[in-house]
């Protein structure tokens, strides 16, 4: 096989082992922070500085309260206490508890979590908003 120079592109991939985690500037948690997708595994592999946290409907559970507590067990298998923030779409019910219940656990991992009162208005729309520095 020759190479040509159409043919001269290499394509990079990364591998990851089976087990291995991934690190990430942000993550969007999956499926409205539904927990038939999202568990302790998830958290313990994808690694993140910020988290994304949808949904608000309390009747499909979303944010579902095992999700926020598989983020809390995940993160405290961490080699490293890095700094996570968690950023909440909308102001929930599941949330405001999550929040009260296990703020100390939180302040222990080094988690903080923004609040989701924020509002951009931009001519006839107003929409929440959270500003990340990466």
């Amino acid at each position: 096989i020759s190479k040509g120079p159409g043919n001269s592109k290499s394509a990079k991939s990364t591998v990851v082992s089976p087990g291995s985690p991934v690190y990430l500037d942000l993550v969007y948690i999956p499926n409205h922070s539904n927990s038939k997708n999202v568990d302790v595994e998830f958290f313990k592999r994808v690694r993140s500085s910020y988290y994304v946290v949808s949904g608000n409907d309390s009747a499909a559970e979303e944010p579902s309260r095992a999700v926020l507590d598989s983020l809390l067990e995940g993160k405290a298998q961490w080699e490293s206490n890095m700094q996570v923030t968690l950023i909440p779409t909308h102001d929930s019910e599941v949330m405001r508890e999550w929040y009260q219940e296990t703020h100390e656990k939180q302040q222990d991992l080094n988690i903080m979590v923004l609040a989701s009162s924020s509002t951009v208005v931009m001519q006839d729309e107003s929409f929440p908003a959270c500003k990340i520095e990466l």
